[in-house]
């Protein structure tokens, strides 16, 4: 049956403004990363589209890496956008990135301006694209002087093959100085996407000062510790999980599902309820109550996982007291 979007769509999601751009990106974007690769059911994958679709959700997050296996993400996300999207593009915000390993050989991985270029274009190849709406660069590359990446970046937006940039994982000091290259450059860096959820603080250190002063937007990713402060884990570890499959990729491991985690997440889970939200969606809230953070990205695994998660923009206040117990919880 043929695809058409719920004309109610943008009156469901609030929209934020990215860093210092035109750019309005869903407070709740959805992330590729899992579920989407050749191993996943593809109408499994086509429901969670349709559905965030459905539900406000314009941005569609990728990788070049994306699957298993690396690419798979991409290619099927191009077959489901062909058939269901394409009328639809110019109401989408489609990234992908480029970083990590990615084929054999020396040109296949990390920072180099051949690497980027070549993964781009082949990017577009699977997704049956002209250009992406965000191109990042997905993590530093210690090796590469930060001029030739940046450089890259700048080159792949004045092709058209890209609209804005960003960068993924870089520390506060690197984002610095890539910000200063890229508006040198006259292709001003659009957003970070950092890793962050109550468990994982360390753009907290630096990262969101530097982004806030430079008026750049923020993306997080990660922002459950891959399921753990959801109600998955509250009894240890389901068949079935993530941290069950060993799928790698990123995906949870047991040995961060620790007792002494457990017992956080229960003390958080109490709370969460008291705010009339479960675990997962306040978890959700605690990242968009950052007036640094411009949206979050959610990896779901089934539709009403979407549904459920955007209910967080209902509700991102927190008291004083509640902060400070989720402190406290936290320690």
């Amino acid at each position: 049956m043929e695809y058409i979007a719920d004309e109610n769509r943008y009156k469901k999601m609030e929209y934020r403004r990215c860093g210092n751009s035109g750019l309005m990106l869903p407070a709740v974007s959805l992330g590729l990363w899992h579920n989407f690769g050749h191993i996943d059911n593809q109408e499994n994958a086509r429901s969670i589209l349709r559905l965030a679709f459905d539900e406000g959700i314009t941005h569609f997050d990728l990788a070049n890496n994306y699957g298993p296996p690396p690419g798979s993400a991409e290619e099927n996300f191009g077959k489901i956008f062909k058939e269901d999207f394409i009328k639809y593009r110019d109401e989408l915000i489609i990234s992908t990135k480029a970083g990590w390993g990615m084929w054999p050989g020396p040109y296949g991985d990390f920072g180099s301006k051949k690497y980027l270029v070549a993964s781009l274009d082949q990017s577009l190849k699977r997704m049956g694209l002209d250009y992406v709406d965000i191109f990042y660069h997905h993590r530093p590359d210690p090796q590469t002087p930060l001029e030739e990446t940046m450089t890259a970046l700048d080159l792949i937006v004045r092709q058209g093959k890209a609209l804005y940039v960003g960068i993924s994982s870089y520390q506060p000091d690197e984002t610095e100085k890539a910000i200063k290259i890229l508006r040198e450059l006259g292709t001003p860096c659009l957003i970070h996407q950092p890793k962050y959820s109550m468990f994982e603080r360390w753009v907290e250190n630096g990262l969101m000062d530097v982004l806030t002063k430079e008026k750049v937007g923020c993306i997080p990713f990660s922002p459950l510790a891959q399921g753990l402060l959801s109600n998955k884990y509250l009894q240890g570890i389901p068949e079935g999980s993530r941290a069950a499959s060993h799928r790698g990729n990123g995906a949870i491991e047991e040995n961060q599902i620790t007792e002494a985690n457990i017992s956080r997440v229960r003390l958080l889970n109490e709370l969460a309820k008291e705010r009339g939200q479960n675990l997962a969606q306040m978890a959700l809230a605690w990242i968009l109550k950052n007036p640094a953070v411009t949206s979050v990205l959610i990896g779901v695994s089934k539709p009403e996982q979407v549904t459920d998660s955007i209910q967080c923009i209902k509700n991102y206040q927190f008291s004083a007291d509640e902060l400070y117990r989720i402190e406290t919880i936290l320690k």
